[in-house]
């Protein structure tokens, strides 16, 4: 009998990679998205169920989740659906900002608590989160990205002492830039009042562009295979850092400290001295 896997944002990036990795081994895939019935690719695939979710609506989690588990038993969760939202604080509208953290913050936590009877009733499941290098280090003008996936950290240290006291494992994924189509489809900017930040983003623009091209970011069917280790390994280790580039980034953090290395990128992006 095969493991069965349930994925959010399975529609595109690193959860259709996912998804259609552990297709390939044998597992039978649950890929949610919000509109499953537009996905023409992960539908052509044997064992793979689609089901509709949006993570930022309660009532739509715990519908998806009642249907997933009166249907298969669920080993793993991962909790993959999120988004990215560039730009100063004060130029954040507070519906971006809500929506930002229902996605990629709230939306975990519903989906983790909806799925915790489950797993407790069998003795046995494991959730995996997509979290970010940007839980562990920061980048200028993504305060609000940050802030949900440093709380993604805090969520999953925390919750693996309860949940190991009831044989649920808890893990992060934490890959440095991703080679989808983040930064268009899922990247959102603020747009209000940025007049007095001009100066300070075209900067920051033209940094991101040097860290940020194509070639340097990891393909998401190997962070893919990083999230396959995480649910195989049967270790009992927390966090996953995944890509060549979040892996050197964290390595740097840690030989120098947190202080020299925020230095180091404020030198990076504005040049300070």
């Amino acid at each position: 009998m095969s493991n069965t896997i349930f994925i959010t944002g399975a529609s595109s990036g690193l959860g259709k990679a996912t998804a259609k990795l552990f297709q390939s081994k044998g597992w039978h895939v649950i890929a949610t998205m919000r509109k499953p019935q537009e996905e023409k690719e992960l539908s052509l695939l044997e064992n793979v169920t689609l089901l509709p979710l949006d993570v930022t609506s309660l009532s739509s989690i715990e519908e998806c989740v009642r249907t997933a588990t009166s249907q298969f038993t669920i080993d793993v969760v991962f909790n993959n659906a999120g988004y990215g939202l560039v730009g100063p604080l004060e130029t954040l509208s507070d519906e971006q900002i809500t929506n930002l953290l229902n996605t990629d913050l709230l939306g975990v936590i519903r989906v983790t608590k909806a799925f915790m009877p489950h797993f407790r009733e069998k003795g046995a499941g494991l959730f995996i989160n997509t979290s970010s290098i940007g839980g562990m280090i920061t980048f200028p003008l993504n305060a609000l990205y940050h802030a949900a996936k440093w709380g993604l950290e805090g969520l999953a240290e925390s919750l693996h002492f309860e949940l190991s006291k009831l044989g649920i494992g808890i893990k992060n994924i934490l890959p440095g830039g991703i080679r989808t189509d983040f930064v268009g489809r899922s990247m959102a900017f603020g747009t209000l009042n940025t007049a007095p930040y001009q100066a300070i983003l075209d900067k920051a623009n033209e940094a991101f562009s040097e860290v940020m091209k194509p070639e340097q970011l990891t393909p998401p069917e190997i962070i893919a295979e990083t999230v396959y280790e995480a649910a195989t390994d049967r270790k009992d280790q927390l966090r996953y850092i995944a890509g060549e580039d979040g892996k050197q980034f964290y390595a740097t953090r840690t030989r120098i400290g947190a202080d020299a290395f925020r230095e180091q990128f404020d030198q990076l992006f504005f040049g300070k001295q």
